[in-house]
């Protein structure tokens, strides 16, 4: 799995931390517990998208790209990742985001991400619904070609077949973190939303036998999601050029998604408050919220062995704790 063959920028903060959680893994009985902190990274305010942007920035700006169109949620911490890379590069942001969850007020629609996407000089666009989507971004290309200006389309969460290659490489890093510490054998924790962090996960491990992958959905039911991984990992696949992996046997659990897409529940709340009173760390309602509601879950099942090492994948999401702050300050004080 060569990666230095594809067009790369470089984003920085990469290794991110790899360490023990040991009061929370006490909580949960799970004395091997370990976080990996892809939430922490100097750029943006940190998150799983920057590794998907490496390799599409690169493949955009080897194309000759000085705009970037990409899609989201209004909400979307893919997005603001977009915002803060292409700052960083001098490229133009375009984010045409649509009301996708049903929520409404200012802390939902002018704080948290969004307001760091016009912190980050991106051009917001808000659509109501998908039919306006489409006008925008037709509206947005002609522009561009009017104005002489090269565009790069990023799909939503940036997860395509380019995109999965951030998490082959991240796959590769966590292995090499482990190897470090003399660990031998491990289950790493994921989420699947849009797809390209777990298919670059399911990817990259395919030949570690010693590394198990566990997924909880925040957003789509299991048969959506495993049709995802499956288009994904075969696209990744075709680019490395190796077989696609089997998805037999992958553990893809969507208990803990709850109503739907950016609806936190009650158990969401419980996780983001034990991660935040065990170790001090933020959890956010829509991704890692319902990430760690799932950890909670499986290990009051009996999922993992006692002695089992557990690395949950933190992969940010930190500015959608205030889009959500009425529930957010509410939880808090419980």
């Amino acid at each position: 799995m060569n990666l230095d063959r594809f067009p790369r920028v470089d984003l920085g903060g990469y290794p991110t931390p790899l360490h023990p959680a040991p009061r929370l893994g006490e909580a949960l009985g799970l004395p091997n517990l370990l976080l990996k902190r892809d939430d922490v990274h100097p750029l943006g305010v940190g998150g799983n998208k920057l590794r998907k942007l490496e390799f599409l920035l690169g493949a955009a700006i080897e194309n000759g790209a000085d705009t970037v169109i990409t899609f989201g949620a209004l909400q979307t911490n893919h997005g603001r990742q977009t915002a803060a890379a292409c700052a960083k590069l001098g490229l133009r942001c375009e984010l045409v985001l649509t009301a996708k969850v049903p929520r409404d007020g200012d802390a939902y629609e002018k704080s948290g991400n969004v307001s760091l996407d016009h912190l980050f000089g991106a051009n917001v666009h808000i659509c109501r619904d998908g039919e306006e989507t489409g006008r925008t971004y037709d509206r947005l290309i002609t522009e561009a070609a009017a104005e002489g200006r090269q565009v790069a389309t990023f799909p939503v969460g940036g997860s395509d077949g380019v995109g999965a290659l951030g998490y082959v490489a991240a796959a590769r890093e966590i292995a090499g973190q482990l190897a470090e510490l003399g660990i031998t054998k491990a289950r790493l924790v994921a989420p699947h939303a849009s797809g390209g962090t777990s298919a670059g996960l399911v990817v990259g491990t395919a030949d570690l036998d010693w590394l198990t992958l566990d997924i909880a959905c925040v957003s789509h039911p299991v048969d959506e999601a495993l049709d995802n991984l499956a288009d994904l990992t075969n696209a990744a696949s075709a680019l490395l050029g190796t077989e696609p992996p089997s998805l037999d046997g992958l553990r893809v659990d969507d208990r803990t998604i709850g109503p739907g897409y950016g609806i936190p529940t009650g158990e969401t709340w419980d996780a983001v408050r034990l991660f935040g009173r065990t170790e001090g760390i933020a959890l956010d309602p829509v991704y890692t919220g319902k990430v760690g509601a799932a950890l909670i879950r499986w290990a009051a099942e009996g999922h993992f062995a006692p002695d089992e090492h557990v690395v949950f994948l933190h992969t940010g999401g930190l500015p959608g704790l205030y889009g959500y702050a009425p529930e957010f300050a509410d939880a808090v004080r419980r």
